[in-house]
């Protein structure tokens, strides 16, 4: 099994499909934002800094992303592979994270983009933050997070498609059949 890298604007579904995967295929998972909000919720440095980026709806710099993906990545083992979810999210974090991989003998095996309209991803992120507590998800963070989604992440797939890794995958209302159509191509390219 190759690494996977799965992309998508906030609230694409990428912690749930990720998940999937995993089970499915028995991989590594680092979940960049669940990395996070385990530094922040047991207040370490790192947790205090991250949060004051997070609460403005600002990305993670670079240098302190790359420091956490190595050090988690290096602490899972011999594995099946591994998703990175939500991570990188500029061209010079994929870029870093190309670097770190090949150091190790690796490499970033396969992009999966998740497409879903704005509307479905605002409604989504309103409802977890009801069911689940999380202050970074009020309407006004959300409006900033997708601006900066649109203009610092989302031109990272086209790098994406430059190295020939990527492989979108558009919402048509049903999970299911995303996940066939993504566990299909994922088979395919094993």
């Amino acid at each position: 099994m190759k690494n996977i890298i799965i992309f998508g604007a906030p609230g694409s579904g990428k912690g749930t499909y990720s998940e999937e995967i995993k089970s499915k295929y028995g991989m590594g998972h680092i979940s960049t934002g669940d990395v996070l909000r385990s530094e922040i919720s047991n207040g370490t440095d790192l947790g205090k800094t991250a949060k004051g980026y997070i609460d403005n709806g600002q990305l993670i710099p670079d240098d302190l992303m790359i420091d956490i993906l190595a050090k988690t990545y290096d602490s899972l083992g011999d594995c099946n592979g591994v998703i990175f979810d939500g991570f990188p999210r500029t061209t010079a974090q994929a870029e870093a994270l190309k670097t770190m991989l090949k150091a190790r003998g690796d490499d970033m095996g396969m992009m999966i983009e998740l497409v879903v309209d704005e509307a479905t991803l605002m409604a989504r992120l309103l409802n977890r933050a009801k069911e689940q507590g999380r202050a970074d998800d009020n309407e006004e963070t959300i409006k900033k997070r997708f601006a900066v989604y649109h203009s610092q992440t989302e031109p990272l797939s086209d790098w994406f498609a430059k190295e020939g890794i990527r492989n979108v995958f558009t919402w048509k209302g049903s999970k299911e059949q995303m996940l066939s159509e993504i566990f299909s191509e994922i088979e395919k390219q094993s």
